[in-house]
């Protein structure tokens, strides 16, 4: 892995406050990674972008509530969901919204599939995933084994679905339903028939009684590229599953097929044993987590799963919340070690847990990222306190979010009703803030009157950017530096160099079949720059440290 480090260009200075404090930006120090943090109040039309000291960058307009997540895509559009109304979690639209607040497009799958809810996740070929609820009558349950006073309960399913910018809308082009996958033991004449402690790849129809209309609860999903792997939160089993996504629809259906051989079946599952009898109530490590998702190759704990375990302390009577990893047991050609038993680990791997614990808590919603300074954020969703932790635990940012459900809110004024289903904090030279316009306008709420200075970041973090074909030296620079790439292009290149509040300071043309050029910057002042090399087909970009004094 490429690394460099930052040094500090803007000293930080204390945050002063007259009165009692209760929204906006309680806490920023040197430690915390230097981005900017993209949320949408539950109970609000508009999504927002901060920077470290909570003013706003940015602001996106939809028609609806968000129904739940939403992402910051490449070119700055955002890809979120929208809330038409149902039950817990409901959403049934979703929208990409361009930096200005058009929609450029948007899709339902209610009419085809059932309503999207909760979550959703683009893949890196530009399709998405969505949770998707499935219905199943009565006579559906009697016939799985099971039974419900209800006339219908939602299973689950998720789709992928590919979208149409031309025509609008989209084609599901991939499907797994958890209804495909069940087991049960308690009626031989029934479908689904087997021995539950011996089938753990498949889902108990009977773990949990049908009162409720909303049997499994997925409340998130999220994709591993190089595993070709889906994982699923599902809160009322208090557990993640993951499953096979190389497969096709026919062999997600079934019990064979794909990378693993094992169609859509469970491929693993952790959080509570007693779900598929190897365990009791006393064996659950998980309590109606949200947001499980793989760490990516590039941070710390890479390839262990973090999640927030909202009832943590429930195992202790108390009302706490906790982060968790989990180091999945992968054996050396990528299947999930299973003995028999409860699936391994028994523990998590590393925790975050308040030095109060109860000081720490959000029953439902919440999120979790795990940045490139391997700090972790944290969304107490209930509240919508985001924080910013370091591997040991120590605050290094914390923020509340002022919008509820009648608008902004001033400062001082104890907030209510201002919950947030994630934050998520993006690089400051993430591709999506290329070009456009960056420039603090303020804090959200009113009646702030606290000092907060913008630094990046003096720890060693990852060049997302780096690329073999582009070398650049010296870095840091203060008078010009050395661009050398392998280059065998016919047409002409450009060169640019960006500042950190995304306006572009330097651009010229590059010759065709230019492999070395020199780049005067002693007109620059001191700060982070972003170099790009934008070719015929591809863009190659390098950080760039200026240094003037």
């Amino acid at each position: 892995m490429k690394v460099f480090s930052i040094f500090c260009f803007i000293m930080f200075s204390a945050i002063y406050m007259q009165g009692q404090q209760t929204v906006g930006l309680f806490n920023n120090t040197s430690n915390s990674f230097d981005g900017y943090t993209l949320f949408a109040p539950i109970k609000s039309d508009t999504t927002y972008l901060i920077d470290n000291c909570g003013e706003r960058i940015h602001e996106w307009i939809s028609n609806y509530n968000p129904g739940l997540s939403v992402y910051l895509m490449d070119d700055g559009s955002i890809l979120r969901t929208g809330k038409i109304g149902g039950m817990g979690g409901g959403s049934g639209i979703v929208e990409i919204i361009d930096w200005n607040s058009n929609v450029t497009w948007s899709y339902s799958a209610q009419a085809t599939h059932g309503k999207q809810h909760h979550d959703i996740e683009l893949l890196p070929n530009g399709n998405i995933l969505l949770i998707v609820w499935d219905e199943r009558s009565q006579g559906d349950v009697v016939q799985a084994g099971s039974s419900t006073s209800n006339t219908y309960i939602n299973s689950e399913q998720i789709i992928e679905v590919q979208p149409d910018f031309v025509n609008g809308g989209g084609t599901v082009v991939w499907e797994w339903k958890a209804w495909d996958h069940l087991i049960q033991d308690a009626d031989a004449g029934k479908d689904n028939y087997g021995t539950v402690s011996q089938t753990p790849e498949r889902i108990d129809v009977n773990y949990l009684a049908h009162n409720s209309t909303d049997w499994l609860h997925f409340n998130g999903v999220a994709y591993n590229a190089a595993l070709d792997q889906i994982i699923i939160s599902v809160r009322s089993f208090n557990e993640f599953w993951i499953i096979d996504h190389s497969t096709t629809t026919a062999e997600s259906a079934s019990s064979s097929g794909g990378n693993s051989g094992k169609g859509g079946n469970l491929l693993y599952r952790w959080g509570n044993p007693e779900s598929y009898q190897q365990g009791t109530v006393g064996d659950r490590t998980l309590f109606f987590q949200h947001h499980a998702q793989w760490i990516a190759d590039t941070l710390s704990e890479a390839g262990k799963i973090i999640l927030f375990n909202n009832q943590a302390g429930s195992v202790v009577g108390q009302n706490y919340s906790q982060v968790n990893t989990i180091n999945l047991p992968l054996d050396s050609v990528g299947n999930y070690t299973y003995l028999g038993g409860a699936y391994g680990p028994t523990t998590y791997d590393w925790t975050y847990q308040a030095p109060n614990p109860t000081d720490f808590y959000s029953n439902i919603i919440s999120g979790v990222q795990r940045l490139p300074n391997g700090n972790t954020l944290i969304c107490e969703g209930v509240g919508g306190r985001f924080f910013e932790v370091d591997d040991i635990g120590t605050k290094v940012w914390e923020y509340v979010n002022p919008v509820n459900d009648v608008g902004i809110i001033a400062q001082n004024v104890t907030p209510t009703v201002n919950n947030v289903f994630r934050c998520t904090r993006y690089p400051v030279t993430h591709s999506a803030f290329v070009g456009k316009i960056l420039t603090p306008q303020g804090y959200l709420e009113s009646g702030s009157t606290f000092s907060c200075n913008l630094y990046t970041s003096t720890e060693t973090i990852e060049d997302y950017y780096t690329s073999d074909f582009l070398q650049l030296y010296p870095n840091p620079v203060s008078s010009s530096f050395t661009l050398e790439f392998q280059n065998a292009d016919e047409k002409a290149l450009t060169l640019d160099i960006i500042d950190i509040n995304g306006r572009l300071v330097v651009q010229k043309k590059l010759p065709p079949q230019t492999q070395r050029c020199d780049v005067g910057v002693d007109f620059l002042p001191s700060g982070l720059y972003l170099v790009k090399v934008i070719g015929a087909n591809q863009i190659w970009t390098k950080k760039l440290i200026v240094n003037q004094e």
